[in-house]
């Protein structure tokens, strides 16, 4: 049965310079102010039967201040950094020049003895896949953007450096229709289209 998966990308909690690995920080003002000026284009997302969201407080937030009432899956959580969590990639680039590089250039490489690149978008391809439907097919995720990207990675069978080339900002959208293994990428206009 085909399934209509929507990835909804979690409001900021802090700004992009400041972000840190496995930032598990809260909405930030903007944040709440971004879901609420947002919020008459994505809250009617929430009529899909199943909906989900990643544990992160940010992920949680975004949820509930649309009203989705959604399950947190762990499997939906951001990449494990290993000891990288709570630094910024420049303090770790200042420390581990060497490593971030093999990390930024082999998807395999776990430098920071955490979850590899292709690791992380394995797990969130197996979420993808094995997801409880309904008759109406249809998902929504409220996820990090990481997971979006690693999403979008996964459906197209795209290379995994292909990763670093996508952009998915607070509160954007993906759409991804299809079923286990054979994904495609919908792109909508003026709103996902139920």
């Amino acid at each position: 049965m085909p399934v209509r998966v929507t990835l909804l990308a979690a409001a900021r909690s802090t700004s992009l310079l400041s972000e840190r690995f496995g930032d598990d920080r809260p909405l930030d003002r903007l944040g709440w102010d971004q879901v609420q000026l947002a919020a008459p284009v994505l809250v009617p997302l929430g009529v899909a039967e199943l909906r989900y969201c990643g544990p992160s407080p940010r992920c949680r937030d975004t949820s509930h201040a649309l009203g989705y009432a959604a399950l947190p899956q762990p499997a939906l959580s951001d990449c494990d950094m290993g000891r990288w969590r709570g630094h910024t990639l420049a303090e770790v680039a200042a420390h581990e020049a060497g490593a971030v590089d093999h990390w930024l250039g082999e998807p395999r490489s776990a430098p920071h003895g955490g979850e590899s690149l292709l690791g992380f978008i394995s797990r969130i391809g197996r979420w993808l896949d094995t997801r409880p439907v309904t008759a109406d097919g249809r998902v929504l995720a409220v996820a990090d953007a990481s997971v979006v990207r690693a999403a979008v990675v996964y459906a197209l069978k795209a290379p995994p450096g292909t990763y670093w080339n996508i952009d998915a900002r607070p509160l954007s959208t993906v759409v991804l229709d299809g079923h286990q293994g054979r994904w495609s990428l919908c792109l909508e206009g003026g709103g996902a289209a139920w």
